[in-house]
């Protein structure tokens, strides 16, 4: 290695620690970067040198995922998803593994093409079960502090988890789904308050009405009430006249009937 300075060994030392390529190319790169460690890396990823490099690297580990090798050489099924998940340290029964979903497209839930696991992985730099742990990770922390973030997984759920051939989502697998999206313990945001247990009241309201599917509107704008009902849990931002599907203005009637009902048991108390 040529000589270089203390300050520029570090950041050679950065740049390969982030792609794991030679020092060689890291010193090519951050000097066409002038030495700047974040710009010298998007560009390495950016580069055809490490699209080539990052394809082979994550063809082998696709292939060695596949349930079925030569009935499905481009797809990893249930078996291996839960062993490919579990090698990245994520837990089914938690917004990551959803995120994980959504970044790499998968077709349906449990399996992951081909097409989308390269591009996905690569679109982020990723090309070591390493790394993909560090972004799993990296996920875990930012779903519940990032609204973009949470409502891009949150809406391309809808359509991971519709049965086949079914435009709406069954009431079940949506109540599933909200309890782990709205629960902190599972990595989600937190819906109930010590005021209102908006979450198990929703559920219940939903259960009252007799369990009907879901439809993709319904389940988008549930997110968004819920951020509103978060900001002012007293309906100062609800208008009769507004655009929210009718299932969330008989919501909205039933909790002001129920917390009137439980404030006359509590005055009588």
């Amino acid at each position: 290695m040529p000589p270089y300075t203390t300050a520029q060994k570090q950041q050679i030392a950065q740049f390969v620690n982030f792609t794991d390529a030679k020092d060689s190319v890291a010193a090519k790169f951050l000097r066409a970067a002038r030495w700047n460690v974040e710009e010298a890396v998007d560009a390495y990823f950016q580069s055809p040198q490490a699209a080539s490099g990052a394809t082979s690297a994550l063809n082998k580990i696709f292939d060695s995922y596949r349930d079925s090798p030569q009935e499905n050489p481009d797809t990893i099924g249930i078996e291996g998803a839960m062993r490919y998940l579990g090698d990245i340290k994520v837990e089914l029964d938690e917004v990551t593994c959803l995120a994980i979903t959504e970044l790499l497209k998968s077709p349906s839930m449990g399996e992951f093409s081909r097409e989308g696991f390269l591009a996905g992985w690569r679109t982020i730099g990723c090309d070591s079960l390493k790394k993909m742990i560090t972004h799993a990770a990296n996920l875990r922390s930012q779903i519940p502090i990032e609204p973009d973030l949470f409502r891009r997984v949150y809406r391309y759920t809808f359509a991971l988890c519709r049965m086949q051939g079914q435009r709406n989502l069954q009431f079940e697998i949506a109540a599933e789904q909200w309890k782990l999206f709205f629960t902190p313990e599972n990595g989600g945001v937190e819906w109930n308050s010590t005021s209102t247990p908006w979450l198990d009241w929703f559920i219940e309201f939903l259960e009252e009405r007799g369990k009907r599917p879901v439809n993709k509107d319904l389940w988008e704008q549930v997110e968004v009430f819920v951020r509103r009902s978060q900001e002012d849990e007293n309906f100062g931002w609800w208008s009769a006249d507004g655009a929210w599907p009718g299932t969330l203005d008989d919501f909205v009637a039933w909790v002001q009937k129920k917390r009137g009902k439980d404030s006359g048991e509590m005055e009588v108390e």
